[in-house]
């Protein structure tokens, strides 16, 4: 049985994919596990734009000069945007949404990779003229999708930061 922690061992950002499409149910089985994020007075202010054209994922990997070059590759992509008038915890909800989908990725034999939007230059204008989003939400990431064609190594448990860890003890 695979655990949490063997699944956050493997998730690594994946950058290549395979041509090969993600099926549908793969593609549903992410959605859903974002939707079950948790969110701040479970206002959740999240909605997801799922792309799966091939020229609009060409599109998006021109949406930064440096890090959004995995979606030339990417056979499918979700656009998070977030309705910041909802709530203040908009950046957090959204996050945490986008976290899920990487881990439900994982889990399901794909690739993932976040691609910060908000905030970088002109992205956030592109991408919302790209995928149609209006102008009430803020789009906050991109992930890409896809079978990955490139292979990372695990996490090495003995390597993590440990120093990191502060135990307040009384």
């Amino acid at each position: 049985m695979t655990t949490f922690q063997d699944l956050c061992t493997r998730r690594r950002s994946i950058r290549q994919y395979t041509d090969r499409s993600v099926p549908q149910d793969k593609l549903d089985y992410i959605l859903s596990c974002a939707l079950m994020s948790p969110s701040g007075k479970r206002i959740n202010p999240w909605e997801f734009y799922v792309v799966t054209d091939e020229a609009l994922l060409r599109s998006l990997s021109a949406v930064k000069s440096y890090g959004s070059q995995m979606f030339d590759t990417a056979t499918a992509a979700v656009v998070v945007a977030v309705d910041s008038s909802l709530t203040d915890t908009w950046q957090c909800d959204g996050a945490i949404a986008a976290h899920n989908m990487l881990l439900a990725a994982e889990d399901s034999g794909l690739g993932a990779c976040w691609c910060q939007i908000y905030g970088r230059d002109d992205s956030e204008m592109m991408v919302r003229q790209l995928c149609h989003i209006p102008d009430n939400l803020t789009v906050l990431c991109a992930v890409s999708l896809g079978y990955k064609n490139e292979e990372r190594k695990q996490y090495d448990l003995d390597k993590l930061k440990y120093d990191k860890i502060h135990r307040l003890t009384d």
